[in-house]
């Protein structure tokens, strides 16, 4: 009989580029994912996408440069069993409610449902190393862990605190008057975008200071480069606003929550320098809105989406969608 595994995409609720400098994230799987139906086929892995008709077709075991394969979406799923050492195929089909470039994580969501698929034995941790790994190799771009963490690590009905240098996950309830709304505002990519300029930001301003989980203001104030002081304001600034919002969700204090997306907007925006225009007008037209709590963008920035966190009678429109907080990767 086929086999059926999802994996669900993840909205961030707040702590964006904290995580790949060993920092603090709150984000949340959400009830749109991708779904890959398979049948075992000896050593060949043929997917077909319902959005794409070029073909995912590669022989096992997998020893090319995975970049450099077609269709794109296939890099992804060549470098997944590349990482989990696969040489078992599947044929199937790879079905996805999460629009591409929308910063929802559809390509960890990917990565995540090929592991299982291809009958991955570990841990959810190691899982999720597996696949940040693989997007490495099919991307080239150096993403911390948080995204896949929380599709490997989701739990029900909650969001999830990562500490990104222990990899700790941290299950947090969000309360039963919280809604959680996204919405598509221009799509990117961060294979071309400035994601990579502010990774190395990052590590170059820890080769001035030390690790900037362990920064504070007073070590930030030393930083005589006017980028690099803004990057590191935002990250010592945003672990604390993720701590903030966590305790807040765990008292059901939704106007802290929201105080703290909005100044981690303003954040991103100013000292990150990763918003756009167009996400901004979106993000003042949001909170103009009554019932709103909070509003930011999410993701890894240069466009994507925004998220709200609003009552639950709030009318933000049709170019909203309502997400949940999920559970995680799994066979069905």
């Amino acid at each position: 009989m086929p086999r059926v595994v999802h994996a669900p995409g993840r909205v961030n609720l707040i702590g964006d580029h904290t995580d790949y400098v060993g920092g603090l994230v709150l984000p949340m799987a959400i009830d749109a994912g991708v779904t890959i139906t398979t049948e075992p086929r000896a050593t060949v892995v043929e997917l077909r996408s319902r959005i794409d008709d070029v073909p995912c077709v590669f022989e096992l075991p997998f020893t090319e440069d995975p970049a450099r394969i077609d269709p794109p979406w296939a890099r992804f799923v060549a470098a997944m069993a590349q990482q989990v050492d696969a040489t078992v195929g599947m044929r199937g089909t790879v079905d996805s409610t999460l629009p591409a470039g929308a910063g929802l994580s559809s390509s960890a969501a990917l990565l995540c449902a090929v592991g299982i698929a291809l009958d991955f034995e570990g841990t959810a941790h190691d899982l999720a190393t597996a696949a940040r790994r693989a997007e490495h190799a099919a991307t080239g771009v150096p993403t911390g862990i948080m995204d896949q963490l929380c599709i490997a690590s989701a739990v029900e009905g909650h969001a999830v605190l990562i500490d990104c240098r222990s990899e700790e996950v941290e299950p947090v309830l969000v309360p039963s008057d919280a809604r959680i709304a996204v919405r598509l505002v221009e799509p990117r990519t961060l294979v071309g975008s400035g994601y990579a300029a502010r990774v190395d930001e990052c590590a170059q301003v820890e080769a001035q200071i030390g690790p900037l989980r362990d920064a504070t203001l007073a070590d930030v104030s030393s930083l005589t480069d006017e980028a690099l002081h803004k990057r590191a304001r935002h990250v010592v600034t945003e672990n604390e606003r993720v701590a903030t919002a966590a305790a807040a969700f765990r008292s059901g204090d939704l106007r802290a929550v929201g105080a703290a997306m909005n100044d981690g907007h303003a954040s991103l925006r100013d000292d990150f320098e990763i918003s756009t225009p167009t996400i901004d007008a979106a993000i003042e037209a949001t909170r103009s809105i009554e019932g709103v709590h909070g509003a930011r963008m999410t993701g890894g920035g240069f466009g994507g989406s925004i998220v709200a966190l609003t009552t639950p009678t709030t009318d933000l429109g049709d170019e909203w969608t309502v997400v949940h907080p999920s559970g995680p990767a799994r066979v069905l």
